[in-house]
């Protein structure tokens, strides 16, 4: 995935020039995009399931909140959050969250290779307002409890081994996390109004039992160079882990995170902002922003979880906004992919890629009833970019 440079390119209805003055930073203006200029061009009328797509794409509900899953005897779980997918032999596993507090956790779905429904069944079990989290590369789901003094939960997309409860990651309203395998850390965000992002440097890659929590020390501004310190106490209490370092940046609301090719991207809901952090030159810098927006309405409102594609675009999910999920491209072109119709009272959740690229997979939270038993979790299938 290329670097941005700050506030760099256009947003649909709006050219790149139109940010001006130092946000601009140098960086050359591009073209103005028009309306429905995204790579997939405008959203077609809505399908059966109310979803709005681009021609050649299609959508077919995976599963019900309440409901079993298919064929199997499996019941999904209610207010599904953040995912991932595994591979699976030839097929493969998305796994999800459950927001509900008590009693929340994760459920999996497996899928052949040629995308059935092959079962489903629980994961984890007994914790608390599962939101997001992240996979790992040695193929385990974080599951993060966004909770005070919550926990980070390592657990298995097969189902086979327990879960468990990793305490030195921190105790925290914790969100997303991302794993970066070139610096051996996962970088977490925390959903506090005055929220940090961290990262945690395991003893031994692979290993989440035991290793040091960081919290990322900035400057006041959206952009600039970064430092990292140790969190003198990651338990939390009596001092928030986010109180206990001087010159610790605070962040409005962090929500998704996601780490691609020496980049960590994550977003912040209180301020609708998407932000980037260059690992390679030890800076971090805005990347999107809808009040800077100029000439029309933003496209992209609510951030909430964000994802990656292979060929570098970003998804991010809207919790408010119009139900939609927006991409960023590598060229700065900010458009809808998605839009979900008649679900006003719910936020879109978990956005991830089948292992082949070929499927996205996300949840309506709360549906059409806008009650967390009313999840939906949805398969889109169509010709995304290599």
């Amino acid at each position: 995935m290329e670097r941005r440079s700050f506030l760099r390119g256009a947003v649909i209805g709006t050219s790149a020039a139109a940010f001006g003055g130092t946000l601009w930073q140098g960086a050359a203006a591009a073209a103005p995009a028009q309306p429905g200029s995204g790579p997939y061009g405008a959203l077609g009328a809505a399908d059966a399931n109310g979803i709005q797509l681009p021609t050649g794409f299609t959508s077919r509900v995976i599963a019900r909140s309440g409901q079993r899953v298919g064929t199997t005897s499996y019941t999904w779980h209610s207010a599904p959050d953040g995912g991932a997918c595994f591979a699976d032999g030839s097929g493969w596993i998305y796994v999800s969250n459950s927001e509900i507090n008590p009693s929340g956790g994760a459920s999996a779905v497996r899928f052949s290779s040629t995308g059935a429904i092959t079962g489903a069944y629980r994961i984890l079990s007994g914790t608390r307002q599962n939101c997001a989290g992240g996979r790992t590369p040695w193929d385990t789901w974080l599951s993060c409890e966004e909770v005070s003094l919550g926990y980070v939960y390592e657990t298995d997309p097969w189902g086979v081994k327990p879960a468990v409860r990793r305490s030195a990651m921190g105790r925290f309203k914790h969100e997303a996390a991302a794993a970066d395998p070139v610096r051996k850390a996962v970088y977490l965000t925390e959903d506090e109004t005055n929220g940090c992002l961290y990262r945690f440097v395991p003893t031994t890659w692979g290993d989440l039992s035991s290793g040091t929590l960081q919290v990322l020390v900035a400057g006041s501004g959206t952009s600039g160079s970064y430092s990292w310190a140790d969190v003198p106490d990651p338990d939390g209490s009596p001092t928030a882990t986010r109180s206990q370092v001087s010159g610790a940046k605070k962040f409005n609301g962090g929500e998704g995170c996601h780490y691609a090719n020496d980049t960590v991207w994550f977003t912040t809901k209180g301020d609708n902002r998407l932000w980037q952090l260059n690992l390679t030159s030890g800076t971090y810098e805005l990347a999107y922003d809808d009040s800077l927006v100029v000439g029309g309405s933003a496209p992209l409102t609510g951030v909430d979880n964000v994802t990656g594609s292979s060929s570098g675009d970003l998804f991010i999910a809207e919790d408010g906004g119009n139900m939609e999920i927006c991409l960023i491209t590598p060229d700065d072109v900010v458009a809808p992919f998605l839009r979900i119709n008649g679900q006003s009272g719910s936020e879109i959740t978990g956005p991830a890629f089948s292992p082949d690229g070929r499927r996205l997979y996300f949840s309506s939270q709360r549906g059409t009833s806008g009650s967390s038993s009313g999840g939906i979790t949805y398969e889109v299938t169509g010709p995304f970019r290599a």
